[in-house]
C-alpha cells in the first residue's frame, strides 16, 4: 500500500504540474555563464530527447535517482543527470522516450510508472539536444540495475537534500577548454550543473508556488 504522505505529495506535485510551468525564469538560476551569452539556438539538426524523474516512497521520505555519467569520449562524459536519452524512430512520444531510456539505463519497470506531468523542454546547446523532463512516480522503492555502459553509478537522493539551500554552489568548471562560472548543487560529493541543475531548479520552483 502507498504511504498516505506520498500518496499526498503525488497528487499535489501533480495539480502543480498541470499550472503554467516557470520555465526560463528557474533555469536561469542555474544556468552557467555562457549559456546565453553564446547566444546558440536550435536548428535543423537539433534532435529530441527526454529524461524521467522519478519519485518513489522509501523510509518515510520521498526520493529519486540521478546517475553518474561514466567518463568517454562525448560532451556529458563524467557528469550527473537524470535517466534518459534521444528519442528514437519507434517511441509514439518524447514521455515513452523517457520511460524507455530509464529501463534501459536503470532497471525501472515502466509499467508500474506513472506520470504526473512535463517541465519545461529546455535545450542543450553542447550535444544540439531539446530535452523534455518527464516527472513520475514509482509506488514503491525500486531495486536498480544500471547499464555499465551508460551508467557509472545510481545516486538516490532524498527530497529534504534537494530543498535544502545550503547544497547551492557556484564555481568554475572547464567546458570545452573554457572556463565558465556555472552554478550547482553539491549533493553526496558530487557537483549536479547544467541542464540537469536547471531541469531541478524548475521542479523546486513548481512545488514551491
Amino acid at each position: 500500500m502507498i504511504d498516505t504522505s506520498f500518496h499526498a505529495f503525488t497528487e499535489d506535485l501533480r495539480q502543480r504540474l498541470q499550472r503554467p510551468l516557470p520555465g526560463e525564469a528557474a533555469h536561469r538560476k542555474m544556468a552557467s555563464s555562457n549559456r546565453y551569452r553564446m547566444g546558440i539556438k536550435p536548428n535543423e539538426r537539433t534532435r529530441r530527447s527526454a529524461v524521467l524523474i522519478c519519485f518513489y516512497p522509501y523510509q518515510q521520505s520521498v526520493y529519486l535517482p540521478l546517475i553518474l555519467r561514466p567518463q568517454y569520449d562525448g560532451v556529458h562524459a563524467g557528469q550527473m543527470a537524470f535517466p534518459g536519452g534521444r528519442m528514437e524512430r519507434f517511441d509514439e512520444n518524447l514521455v515513452r522516450t523517457a520511460l524507455r531510456e530509464a529501463q534501459e539505463e536503470v532497471g525501472i519497470r515502466v509499467s508500474d510508472v506513472k506520470v504526473l506531468g512535463l517541465l519545461t523542454e529546455l535545450y542543450i546547446p553542447p550535444s544540439n539536444f531539446f530535452v523534455q523532463p518527464v516527472v513520475g512516480v514509482l509506488p514503491y522503492c525500486p531495486d536498480f540495475y544500471p547499464d555499465p555502459h551508460e551508467v557509472e553509478a545510481v545516486i538516490e537522493v532524498d527530497l529534504e537534500t534537494l530543498l535544502d539551500e545550503t547544497i547551492v554552489g557556484d564555481s568554475q568548471i572547464e567546458v570545452r577548454g573554457v572556463m565558465v562560472d556555472a552554478p550547482f548543487y553539491q549533493i553526496q560529493g558530487h557537483r549536479v550543473w547544467g541542464a540537469t541543475a536547471m531541469m531541478i531548479s524548475e521542479l523546486l520552483m513548481v512545488m514551491d508556488t
